[in-house]
């Protein structure tokens, strides 16, 4: 294969050990995947590989039917979602699924962690919303996740009763929308404890979405 696509073996595979690095997952579950830019093709990782044994070389190329065009092993038992996501929603170019705790326990009880924190309002610049319940085994997961996650804001879903899928411009993207999902569903899980959350006003989210998306950070210049 070409230098690209030797190029997202490398990011998916090592970005997986990101998913450990911050708990998101446990032994074999959850999954990492990014789209080969100008190819009809995605990388997604082998399924119940161990993570310290992924490498480059044992990630999965498939095409948007979620076929396996080159890889030794079996992909992931997510490949149909996944597909489904890169055929309908053209802009994403990663998606990433975990089952992380606290991010879970909303999912458990189908509802949405309410958009209470600026940090939500600077990634999410919504609710996480809950999507449907769905089985794995086929498309519908990711028939789920585009009828949720189409014209929201949020980079993240809670698919009912099972865990979180994110989505992104490329796949460290959507690892970073995984990160933060867990992240705030458990400070807010805890502010819950303590009493009701105060709800930020939707002008104000607006807001910290358009400062975060448009002005925070380091801009490339042309020179």
């Amino acid at each position: 294969m070409n230098a690209t696509t030797d190029r997202i073996r490398r990011q998916v595979s090592d970005l997986h050990h990101q998913l450990v690095r911050y708990g998101l997952v446990v032994w074999t579950a959850g999954n990492v995947s990014g789209r080969v830019p100008g190819e009809e093709l995605f990388v997604i990782k082998p399924s119940g590989v161990p993570y310290d044994e992924l490498t480059p070389g044992n990630m999965i190329l498939c095409d948007l039917d979620g076929n396996v065009v080159e890889g030794e092993h079996a992909p992931s038992s997510d490949t149909a979602a996944h597909a489904y996501v890169y055929r309908h929603l053209p802009e994403v170019g990663g998606v990433v699924h975990t089952h992380s705790t606290y991010a879970c326990a909303w999912a458990a009880r189908g509802e949405a962690v309410p958009c209470v924190l600026t940090a939500m309002a600077d990634e999410f610049g919504a609710e996480i919303p809950v999507g449907p319940f769905a089985l794995i085994g086929d498309d519908s997961i990711g028939r789920g996740i585009v009828e949720t996650l189409r014209g929201h804001r949020s980079p993240a879903v809670l698919m009912q009763s099972h865990g979180v899928f994110t989505i992104g411009r490329d796949a460290e993207a959507a690892v970073k929308a995984a990160v933060m999902c867990e992240d705030v569903a458990r400070t807010v899980h805890l502010s819950r404890q303590l009493g009701e959350p105060l709800p930020i006003a939707q002008a104000d989210i607006d807001r910290l979405n358009h400062r975060y998306q448009n002005v925070y950070g380091q801009k490339s210049v042309d020179r």
